[in-house]
């Protein structure tokens, strides 16, 4: 009890601070908000606010854990969800750790099977089904460290050279936020995608995804003059532009640093590749004759292609992309998982963005909490554990983490 009222506090603290910025979304009055109370722990839905004076004022007087709002525009945003009248949403896609294999998520992520007669425990991503009991509910315990964001931050960028160069979207229409937790949110506003459809989406997601590559196949059904078809090999062929431009330049750089282990990974058991590294390059990736190398056959760019394709494809939660009245967090606000904002930053800034930096709320006082388990991490600069069973004083904002994190309690005065 006394670490939910220490975090209450310094929520409150934040919310009914005069001088707090949050951005009011576009077409505010259109949106649904949404609201997961602290202390009743409980969800507060289809509300609405025509400005944002009044929408800071509810954040002072509810002090929420987590605030959202709709990715849709309304005619009646606090109907019920049929009765709202859906007039379009933004395109937006999440990137989120949860979702991308790291090495270090085993180290640092636990779950456990929510069924209290299995309760099965495990580390990593966590399974769809429970390998003990098939259960599909867990409770988990993960970490947001700098590998696992660094993950995330490169499927960003990923997809916003997607976006840009695929689809054509302008820089300044594509907004890029730190989610305040293990990802990254990237939202594009505007009509173009206002009215898209979830099927539209869908299609959206099937090419960041990388996902119905035909050339990929091996075969192809083939019609004969018989009433069988027989399979026969297909030809390979790249263009210079979307996904074939992707993979042609995944291709000269895989060829370029690839190592014999490289080639095993992928499938590949001739070395002729190494060995005709220039005409490889010359022939077939730039002159598009793709089996003029001996030893080097359609096949084997396939295999290659196959694994260019899952490096420079984008990892994104496909179903919040397609979720045309999906909630999402709300910018300038706390994340309830950590007391780090979301913040919204300029793409070009991907790269040099430090979320443990410019996403910290908490800039004052110290906190004694008791640490039960937590791993090395960095804040604004300083260091920070590991820490085991020990109490410690921390500034606000590392306590405020290791609370919302469930790894420390406040500790005994």
């Amino acid at each position: 009890m006394a670490s939910r009222e220490f975090i209450y506090e310094k929520f409150a603290d934040y919310y009914s601070n005069s001088t707090l910025s949050v951005p009011a979304p576009t077409s505010m009055d259109r949106r649904e908000f949404g609201f997961l109370l602290l202390k009743e722990r409980a969800m507060l839905r289809h509300k609405s606010f025509t400005n944002i004076k009044t929408f800071k004022r509810f954040l002072g007087e509810t002090v929420p854990s987590d605030v959202y709002h709709s990715c849709a525009y309304y005619e009646n945003p606090t109907f019920e969800m049929d009765k709202k009248g859906w007039l379009g949403a933004d395109l937006v896609f999440d990137i989120d750790a949860d979702h991308i294999p790291t090495s270090c998520n085993k180290i640092h992520d636990e779950w456990t099977c929510a069924n209290s007669e299995c309760s099965f425990t495990g580390k990593g991503i966590t399974p769809e089904t429970c390998p003990v009991c098939e259960g599909v509910k867990f409770n988990t315990k993960s970490w947001p460290c700098e590998r696992c964001l660094g993950s995330a931050k490169e499927e960003t960028v990923k997809l916003v050279d997607m976006l840009e160069k695929d689809f054509g979207f302008a820089p300044e229409e594509i907004r890029v936020f730190f989610s305040g937790h293990r990802g990254y949110h990237v939202q594009v506003e505007g009509e173009a995608v206002r009215e898209l459809d979830a099927m539209a989406r869908k299609e959206i997601v099937d090419y960041v995804s990388g996902l119905g590559l035909a050339l990929l196949d091996d075969e192809a059904p083939q019609k004969t003059r018989g009433k069988k078809q027989r399979r026969v090999s297909r030809g390979f062929n790249l263009h210079d532009f979307g996904w074939n431009r992707r993979l042609k330049e995944g291709m000269r750089k895989f060829i370029l640093n690839a190592t014999k282990d490289d080639l095993k990974a992928v499938g590949i058991r001739s070395y002729a590749l190494l060995q005709n590294k220039e005409a490889v390059l010359s022939r077939c990736l730039e002159e598009g004759r793709w089996d003029s190398v001996k030893g080097v056959s359609v096949e084997t760019w396939r295999r290659i292609a196959r694994y260019v394709k899952e490096q420079e494809s984008a990892k994104i939660d496909t179903v919040v992309t397609t979720d045309l009245h999906r909630l999402i967090r709300m910018d300038g606000t706390l994340h309830g998982k950590t007391g780090l904002l979301k913040i919204e930053f300029p793409a070009e800034r991907l790269e040099s963005f430090d979320p443990f930096v410019e996403a910290v709320a908490f800039k004052e006082g110290t906190a004694k909490v008791s640490v039960s388990d937590a791993p090395e991490f960095r804040l604004e600069g300083k260091e920070f554990g590991p820490y085991r069973n020990e109490v410690i004083e921390l500034p606000t904002a590392a306590a405020v983490l290791l609370i919302c994190k469930g790894r420390a309690e406040v500790a005994e005065k």
